[in-house]
């Protein structure tokens, strides 16, 4: 439990987002923060699918009262220590993996978002191009 409670607050600490497409698909999806914060935790852990280079990463999420296998592929950015953007996902069901252009164009995009300074963070949050996502003990 305590070791539990540590791990929660170290993820408390990351700044984790959705972007805009995303978070529109994750809500028409039903996929709450409380996966995706499970999900950060996991790859922290070194559990996840793949590393598909340039900081992007394939994590399957579970669907809600369902396990991993009826769930969810997602693919995110992260630099492994403050910054992770869930960039894409769709369900396992209609598709078995992304394609090498779109491999390409989000490994683009995850390069875009893993320079973003602080005040373009700000910026974007603002503008609701992304979406803070918050992990916490009520998530």
């Amino acid at each position: 439990m305590v070791l539990s409670l540590i791990i929660l607050s170290e993820v408390s600490l990351l700044n984790i987002y959705k972007t805009r497409v995303f978070d529109r698909w994750a809500n028409e999806e039903g996929l709450i923060n409380a996966s995706l914060c499970d999900a950060v935790k996991e790859i922290i852990d070194g559990l996840y699918e793949a590393d598909l280079g340039g900081g992007l990463f394939k994590k399957r999420i579970a669907k809600q009262g369902k396990g991993k296998r009826g769930g969810f592929r997602t693919l995110l950015a992260t630099n492994r220590d403050s910054k992770w953007f869930f960039l894409y996902g769709f369900p396992k069901s209609e598709r078995s993996n992304i394609n090498k252009l779109e491999k390409e164009a989000l490994k683009k995009l995850a390069n875009e978002y893993l320079s973003y300074s602080d005040e373009l963070l700000n910026k974007a949050i603002k503008a609701k191009e992304l979406t803070e996502v918050t992990c916490n003990e009520k998530n």
